[in-house]
């Protein structure tokens, strides 16, 4: 007996996803796919139903009824922190109230990931569920690898009230190849990024968080040369960070996006690329002017992720840009203090310029994950049955609650729709993420996962960013969109090192369009963008 379903289609104005087809131009779609009933077959007939949810009992005949067995199925993705399947409940709790057994196979790295699913599929051993980028799904899709789902949306899976994660009409599209769904999408993370600054240095020095780029240079030279910390040296920078997010709030002051995290945005109805923009070279002038000021730590282009952060909390500088779960978390608000009780951060808004005032760029749209279904499961309707099932449940108000929060009573409290989350959470909750295919309600997950950092949470989610399009453009055959970043970011350390001068940024482009065919890849990109509605 078929169960239908369907995802609503409503029109949305703006810009994030992963790689898409289409675009709808005002509102959202939300993909809302029912919870499948217990009983596939009651009420409809038919013997030798596998219903792994029917309930023991006597047959006509007075013979006893053996339930059937759970049904196998693999998703693979990446990930990492997974527990042994008997120290794992949401497995668990996710097999007994499905009927399923199961195996969720996380790899650590992308590149292990890839390697592994491709000798996977090469040898026909397909996962029943598995994530792909938007460039393999369209490489499957064209081998005729995996199946249309465009079928089931809307006939199979019945749209439901209670399907909590909202997915933008362009999170959807960009599931979407060629006019057809080949993958269900995970809604994309809040951004985290956030630029903090030593609260205890500026009140030291009688300073206040600089408001405007002038301010912000002169903040840098305090803070390098007026010994904040006290101790007699002069061994501190004003700023710290890693390669060119360094600068996102510079750059975002001239309304130009760090290309190397999303080169693609409009300014009105034109598409316009951080390269082309004619404010980069004036955005790369004043951060030659803050490199020129010895103000910057020397080390940002090799500084990795936690060097950036270690660096911060043992004093080296005072003002950095960093993902707020690395800096405000309860554990390093710990280790902040234990290298220093005195020190104060505190997060402080972007700083204005010409074109404004933006806090980086950042691609609202792009899906967290896709996951892909094997053509080859549309011969075994139970089991793709089944993996509808596993959709639809963690998307469902019960069962996101389960992937978000665990068991209640074990992992969390709830009262008055307040969620209180217990030490057994902390201790063992890191990888229920895993299990949330389709995603989440971020701000009210975040709040209830983190209260302490609910302001700081919430600060970084509505800061103000230059909306990045790029999980819209597929880089075109005939360019290689590494080699192109490669030159381009050595030319830009020279540039704001002073080993090139800003005068020769024409023939930069130059060398960039007629070495690297990037007008291929910037003709492409709006060829693309117009294909999905989102440019007129």
């Amino acid at each position: 007996m078929n169960l239908a379903r369907q995802f609503q289609y409503m029109q949305h104005s703006t810009e994030r996803g992963f790689h898409a087809m289409n675009h709808w131009k005002k509102g959202t779609a939300v993909l809302t796919v029912a919870a499948l009933t217990a009983a596939l077959t009651a009420g409809c007939g038919g013997k030798g139903s596998s219903n792994s949810e029917e309930t023991p009992g006597a047959s006509a005949t007075g013979t006893p009824v053996k339930p059937a067995a759970p049904v196998p199925l693999n998703v693979t993705l990446t990930g990492t922190g997974l527990p042994p399947p008997d120290a794992d409940v949401i497995k668990q709790t996710l097999d007994k109230k499905l009927g399923i057994d199961l195996t969720l196979a996380p790899l650590q790295t992308l590149d292990d990931y890839t390697k592994q699913v491709r000798l996977r599929i090469s040898a026909g051993n397909y996962p029943d569920l598995f994530q792909v980028s938007y460039a393999e799904m369209k490489e499957y899709a064209d081998k005729g690898l995996l199946l249309d789902l465009t079928p089931y949306y809307g006939k199979e899976l019945k749209p439901a009230a209670d399907f909590v994660t909202s997915l933008s009409g362009e999170l959807l599209k960009k599931a979407s190849y060629n006019g057809k769904m080949y993958a269900i999408p995970r809604n994309g993370d809040a951004p985290f990024d956030a630029y903090w600054i030593r609260k205890d240095w500026l009140d030291k020095l009688g300073l206040k968080a600089p408001t405007t780029l002038d301010e912000l240079l002169a903040v840098a030279k305090a803070f390098t040369e007026n010994d904040p910390d006290g101790n007699g040296k002069k061994d501190t920078y004003g700023i710290l960070g890693g390669e060119f997010a360094t600068f996102a709030s510079v750059l975002g002051a001239y309304g130009v996006s760090n290309p190397f995290a999303g080169a693609f945005y409009k300014q009105g109805d034109k598409l316009v690329n951080a390269f082309y923009d004619p404010n980069m070279p004036l955005a790369l002038g004043a951060i030659k002017t803050l490199i020129d000021a010895n103000v910057v730590d020397p080390e940002i282009m090799t500084n990795k992720s936690n060097e950036i952060q270690q660096k911060a909390f043992q004093g080296k500088g005072g003002i950095v840009n960093y993902p707020w779960t690395g800096f405000a978390k309860d554990e390093f608000i710990a280790q902040i203090k234990t290298v220093n009780p005195k020190a104060e951060w505190m997060t402080f808004d972007a700083p204005k310029g010409p074109a404004g005032q933006f806090d980086g760029a950042f691609d609202y749209d792009r899906p967290g994950r896709l996951l892909a279904i094997p053509k080859t499961l549309e011969k075994d309707k139970e089991k793709l049955q089944k993996v509808f099932d596993l959709i639809n449940y963690v998307s469902s108000k019960e069962g996101n609650e389960l992937v978000m929060y665990g068991i209640e009573g074990k992992h969390y409290t709830k009262q008055d729709g307040k969620y209180t989350l217990t030490d057994l959470m902390t201790k063992e909750g890191g990888y229920f993420s895993l299990y949330q295919f389709t995603g989440r309600p971020n701000e009210s997950y975040l709040a209830n996962k983190f209260p302490n950092q609910k302001e700081v949470s919430a600060y970084a989610a509505n800061a103000k960013r230059i909306r990045l399009l790029d999980s819209s453009v597929i880089p075109p055959d005939g360019f290689n969109k590494a080699d192109a970043d490669r030159y381009a970011k050595e030319e830009m350390v020279k540039f704001v090192y002073g080993k090139r001068p800003l005068s020769e940024y024409p023939a930069f482009l130059k060398t960039l369009e007629e070495t690297f065919k990037y007008k291929l890849y910037t003709d492409s990109a709006e060829k693309q963008l117009k294909e999905q509605g989102l440019l007129k």
